[in-house]
């Protein structure tokens, strides 16, 4: 059984630096489980790790084929607005930046909420100006 510090363990690596080593444990996790609601979860945290932005929509995307909770939903449509954005992808971007906004209010107060209402105006300004360029921190988590 797949226990929550395993998860925890593996994105703490990640968010270290040792992206490597994170994304071979979170792979592994992914691998080991076929509970959906903690696929989802897994795979939001596994395209956080990837080198390339292509990697990291496929994961985004596997997430939002999983969610079972709408409070995820305005991280993963703005991880992919973000991703879109990156791929220079411009209309798709926006089409997830609006997803994410219409699911804003689903969101806790406290940090979490506010990281990715944070990061949804990061992701907003940078589609309005035009770059691709990865953002200084991932904006959805």
């Amino acid at each position: 059984m797949i226990r929550l510090e395993e998860i925890t363990a593996a994105v703490s690596l990640g968010q270290a630096g040792d992206r490597d080593a994170a994304r071979t444990q979170l792979t592994a996790l992914w691998d080991a489980i076929d509970d959906g609601p903690t696929r989802c979860v897994i795979a939001h945290f596994l395209a956080d790790v990837q080198d390339e932005t292509e990697d990291e929509l496929t994961w985004d995307l596997r997430a939002l084929e999983l969610v079972s909770d709408d409070q995820w939903l305005p991280s993963l449509h703005l991880s992919l607005a973000d991703d879109y954005r990156r791929l220079s992808q411009a209309d798709r971007a926006h089409e997830h930046l609006n997803a994410a906004q219409a699911h804003l209010s689903k969101l806790p107060e406290g940090d979490y909420g506010d990281v990715v209402r944070s990061g949804f105006d990061h992701v907003a300004e940078a589609l309005a100006a035009g770059s691709v360029q990865r953002l200084e921190s991932n904006p959805s988590t």
